[in-house]
């Protein structure tokens, strides 16, 4: 594992490396790297945005130089259009995409921070006009994940154990973690607006108790579904009929 410190003192030798590459204009670190290091730690990779002059994007994703030459890479692929994930020689790992200026106001990203800049870069870029999301109704949470737990049901009763543990495991969980800040008060800790998932133990602990029964593993959907239906039903209204016909697919 990598220290916090030497993944800072990496961001910034990416950014001494950015000051003498033409057409740069800024690094923008994000997340633990960004404006949120207080939960930077030893398991954290380096998640930034590179900032380049118009007409010069092309050549920084083409030519990777002004990143290896601050440590050798052991692996990268380029997982987007706009940048790559990297891992360094030494381990430390990064996730990066290389932007004009002109773009950043159609780009979703929180948690910003310039590690570094030139004279000609534009700060209040870093203020994009983003609406707020806007948190959708309970009914419509419980109707997606009762249907996503019938729908699962039916697909493990055909043998399709895998698309069922999607369903079941996946969709309808992901329904659970949106209902659970009506069901207790969420606890301080980074929220992250990409991610429910993202620190969810430490934001809903008495909900989270109930992750290992949600989640029990491949063989053990039906398991699942009756442990997300209880949950479910304990908190909000649900609709007998198909509560009957889970619980039979179930059984």
């Amino acid at each position: 594992m990598i220290p916090p410190t030497q993944l800072l003192q990496r961001l910034d030798e990416i950014g001494q490396s950015l000051a003498v590459t033409a057409g740069a204009l800024a690094l923008i670190g994000l997340g633990s790297v960004g404006s949120e290091t207080a939960r930077l730690d030893e398991f954290s990779d380096l998640d930034f945005f590179v900032i380049v002059q118009a007409g010069h994007k092309a050549r920084f994703i083409q030519d990777l130089g002004w990143l290896t030459a601050v440590h050798p890479s052991a692996y990268q692929f380029p997982n987007t259009a706009d940048g790559y994930k990297l891992l360094f020689a030494d381990g430390i790992f990064c996730e990066f995409a290389v932007f004009e200026p002109a773009e950043l106001a159609h780009i979703a990203f929180s948690a910003a921070r310039i590690v570094w800049q030139t004279d000609a870069f534009d700060p209040s870029l870093m203020h994009p006009k983003q609406a707020s999301p806007t948190p959708r109704r309970a009914d419509f949470l419980v109707g997606e994940a009762i249907t996503n737990l019938y729908v699962g049901m039916c697909r493990y009763r055909r043998g399709e154990k895998l698309s069922a543990a999607r369903f079941v495991q996946g969709y309808a969980v992901d329904r659970v973690l949106e209902l659970a800040a009506l069901v207790e008060e969420e606890q301080p800790a980074f929220r992250d607006v990409f991610g429910e998932e993202r620190r969810f133990e430490q934001r809903f602990p008495v909900t989270a108790v109930s992750l290992p029964q949600f989640l029990p593993g491949y063989d053990h959907t039906p398991q699942a579904a009756l442990a997300i239906l209880h949950f479910l039903e304990s908190h909000f209204p649900v609709n007998a009929a198909i509560k009957e016909r889970i619980i039979t697919l179930c059984n």
